[in-house]
């Protein structure tokens, strides 16, 4: 009646299916895990507050995946950057694609660039 055997749909359907999962050459878009600086208790601003990646890890992440554009955080306090520069546009997204964020490290990673 046209109906085709088991282990012939079931061998069809690995092999074929878009849900089957392929190794690829790419590498892992993963962050880099022990290169975190870790969050300071207590009030202190900016760099001294901890969070974020450190340039170690910002280094060992761009080595890892070649092409990556990955940087460290806009340290500099506001009042000293000029604005209309590249470091001011980027303190400036990243505060504002950032507001929501909550969690210690979140407010941690604000106060380090300054938002």
């Amino acid at each position: 009646m046209g109906t085709a055997s088991p282990k012939r749909a079931a061998s069809f359907v690995s092999k074929h299916s878009p849900l089957t999962k392929r190794k690829s050459n790419a590498p892992s878009r993963k962050k880099s895990k022990g290169y975190y600086a870790k969050v300071k208790s207590g009030s202190g601003t900016g760099s001294k507050a901890g969070g974020g990646m450190t340039a170690k890890g910002v280094a060992k992440y761009r080595k890892d995946n070649p092409g990556s554009k990955l940087k460290t955080a806009v340290t500099t306090p506001p009042s000293k950057l000029k604005k209309g520069s590249k470091a001011w546009k980027r303190r400036k997204a990243f505060c504002a694609r950032s507001k929501s964020w909550t969690s210690e490290r979140g407010r941690a990673a604000r106060r380090k660039w300054n938002c």
